[in-house]
């Protein structure tokens, strides 16, 4: 038997094959999960960005809002998850119906792909200064193929091969982060910090720095029940998912404003989103940092590209390894295209504008129309509730479009003062509420099976 055929029979044993799968893992190590997830290089620049557009006090308070209100609805969608045993992007069938959510699902893979090229050409710049410090060798394409070279192959070996890797490497990713921290805070004080002129050029507002940080809740959401639907029970999922995410990205990007705020304090030149910057004050433990980090959420960032393809059509018999390894092969491919790097923020707000509204559709569907608990036809191929008519929900398509609409133009159009992310979110989830009425009545007067993970996991 050929190592291909061995690999692809354990992986369909360990369920990351299409259909519901038995929750499995713990709290601490969901937490784990998240933990090392957030703690990458994307969230670290994204930090980069605040300082010195608004002062160093007010951007950390504000990281810290904006990733726990989006931690609500990222644990919100995780939860389906657990209970029903399904990834996100295979739940929304529920709202959108069977075809319909071909749509989220197509663009899910294209993000999820952008994500995993921007972070790759990142790992490559900061292992790029690595090898370049001590050899005089520099090709940051080469090393950023290399990086998710690396990716790939973690990613192929499923959910529970990023089970085992995740918490090794959050524990090196934290310990090097707290001696970065203790550098900067011994250099220079923290009045020194919250001293730094605001510098009202460079664009940034309060209210923009929090709806940046909603929407990286936001585009992290897109795996959220992909991974916690291995949790054991829906309290492991739900806390260990909200304390892991939350902790890494208030950490992340923290860090990120205070490594920009030492460069600036140390007379440098304060490039935002740019690695080198801030590696170059730190040293290698600062481009250690970025490395590892890339590692270990990439795999997640590609094992969600699959996931979402191989549970895209019901019945489909998509098979894990084959699609992991094309996928892979694309997401190698994409990282050598650098430009993409100038266009992050562009990037970051369009995932909000085209998911916030998802995700707010989502969670009215299964907890207010279905009221907590999805049939087992969600995994028909054809027919059955959630075909509605010729497998779309017009109604939900029809609320997802105006939602995206209305964050793009408070976006950039007509900027509210609670920025855009926010209100998108509150506009969908009311809309389609009112537009499901109809059938929120119709369903609680259906007795129907329940879809269930087997067997079914409570908690205490």
């Amino acid at each position: 038997m050929s190592l291909y055929t061995r690999l692809e029979q354990r992986l369909e044993r360990n369920s990351d094959d299409a259909g519901p799968v038995r929750g499995s893992l713990s709290l601490l190590r969901i937490g784990m999960i998240w933990l090392a997830a957030n703690l990458v290089v994307t969230t670290l620049l994204t930090g980069t960005l605040f300082v010195p557009g608004i002062d160093y006090g007010l951007a950390i308070l504000l990281i810290i809002v904006g990733t726990l209100v989006g931690a609500v609805v990222l644990v919100t969608v995780g939860n389906i998850g657990t209970r029903t045993g399904l990834p996100t992007m295979a739940l929304t069938r529920g709202p959108f119906g069977t075809r319909g959510s071909l749509l989220p699902v197509s663009a899910n893979v294209v993000i999820l792909m952008g994500w995993s090229w921007v972070q790759a050409m990142l790992a490559g710049i900061a292992l790029d200064f690595l090898v370049a410090s001590v050899t005089g060798f520099s090709n940051p394409v080469i090393w950023a193929v290399v990086c998710q070279t690396i990716v790939v192959i973690l990613a192929i070996f499923g959910h529970e091969g990023i089970a085992r890797i995740e918490p090794w490497l959050a524990g090196i990713m934290l310990a090097i982060m707290a001696f970065i921290f203790i550098a900067a805070f011994t250099t220079f004080t923290p009045a020194e910090f919250q001293a730094i002129p605001v510098d009202e050029s460079i664009g940034y507002t309060p209210i923009l720095v929090l709806d940046v940080v909603i929407a990286t809740a936001i585009s992290w959401t897109v795996l959220s029940a992909d991974f916690n639907r291995f949790a054991k029970t829906s309290r492991a999922g739900i806390i260990g998912s909200g304390v892991g995410y939350s902790l890494s990205t208030i950490i992340a990007m923290s860090l990120g404003a205070t490594a920009i705020s030492y460069v600036v304090l140390s007379g440098g030149e304060a490039i935002p989103f740019d690695p080198v910057t801030i590696v170059e004050p730190f040293g290698w433990p600062l481009a250690v940092v970025i490395f590892t980090s890339v590692m270990a959420t990439n795999t997640m960032v590609v094992y969600g590209m699959v996931t979402s393809v191989v549970n895209a059509v019901p019945g489909a018999k998509v098979k894990f390894l084959p699609t992991a390894l094309i996928l892979g092969l694309i997401s190698i491919v994409g990282a050598t295209f650098f430009g993409l790097l100038e266009q992050f923020t562009t990037f970051l707000v369009t995932i909000g504008a085209l998911f916030a509204p998802v995700f707010a559709i989502m969670i009215v569907d299964y907890y207010l129309v279905k009221r907590g608990s999805y049939t087992r036809e969600i995994l028909n191929a054809r027919g059955g509730r959630y075909w509605y008519r010729g497998g779309v929900n017009w109604l939900a398509v029809l609320a997802w479009v105006v939602g995206a609409v209305a964050v793009y133009l408070w976006t950039w159009v007509w900027p509210t003062p609670i920025g855009a992310t926010i209100p998108g979110f509150v506009l969908t989830f009311v809309l389609y509420l009112l537009l499901s009425l109809r059938e929120r009545a119709a369903h609680e007067a259906e007795p129907s099976e329940h879809l269930s993970r087997e067997p079914v996991t409570t908690d205490a």
